[in-house]
């Protein structure tokens, strides 16, 4: 089966043959080959694109898990943030868009983990924290939770992500109502501000070509 190391846009790590062009962290989640806990700390980034990482059988002891996203719109969704360390001008840019236009002085990385952690998961049940928007105001790269799971608002259109294809075929996007939203507020906010993460839209036209997928 493999590793269990790709993260949905709902947050969960689960096994998936899906091509991944981002890898990120949380903490230490392993211990030996098995997947112990969710998370460690608070802090959680979108590092370099893997093709810079050689992909290891199991994962070292006491090093930090690596994770896989298959887009960096999902990795998000998923409560990620750019690596300050190894993504600095995409960090800056992300903070400056979190911030917005009217603050002078940027949050630290620190600042930011610690909202988006609040913001990611329930502090009493530590399960995942849903947020509630009218969908006509959520701008394009944004993750909601419709009935048959995770997709991405795109400009009129929704797109659903599954683990088995990515994204699959849009659907219109709705005119009116509310949604439960899986992107945290703060990322929203990035996204509207003019941050524009890498999306794996681009390639949707093969997405049903029968081809198989995977890292």
């Amino acid at each position: 089966m493999g590793l269990v190391d790709r993260v949905t846009p709902t947050g969960e790590i689960v096994v998936a043959p899906l091509v991944c062009r981002w890898l990120g962290k949380r903490g230490v989640l392993h211990e030996g080959d098995t997947l112990v806990r969710s998370h460690q700390g608070t802090t959680w980034t979108v590092c370099d694109q893997p093709r810079r990482y050689r992909r290891q059988p199991r994962w070292p002891p006491g090093q930090p898990t690596v994770l896989f996203f298959h887009d960096e719109a999902v990795a998000l969704a998923a409560g990620h943030r750019p690596c300050d360390a190894c993504r600095p001008k995409d960090f800056d840019a992300y903070r400056k868009a979190v911030a917005g236009r009217r603050v002078t002085t940027l949050p630290s990385a620190a600042e930011i983990d610690s909202q988006l952690h609040d913001e990611r998961l329930d502090p009493d049940t530590g399960r995942r924290r849903l947020h509630t928007a009218k969908v006509t105001q959520l701008p394009v790269g944004t993750f909601v939770l419709l009935d048959d799971g995770p997709a991405m608002i795109q400009l009129g259109l929704v797109s659903p992500w599954t683990q088995a294809k990515g994204y699959v075929r849009p659907s219109i996007r709705p005119a009116r109502g509310t949604v439960q939203v899986l992107t945290p507020p703060s990322t929203v906010e990035a996204l509207r501000n003019g941050y524009r993460p890498q999306t794996d839209i681009v390639v949707l036209h093969s997405y049903d070509d029968g081809r198989p997928n995977g890292f």
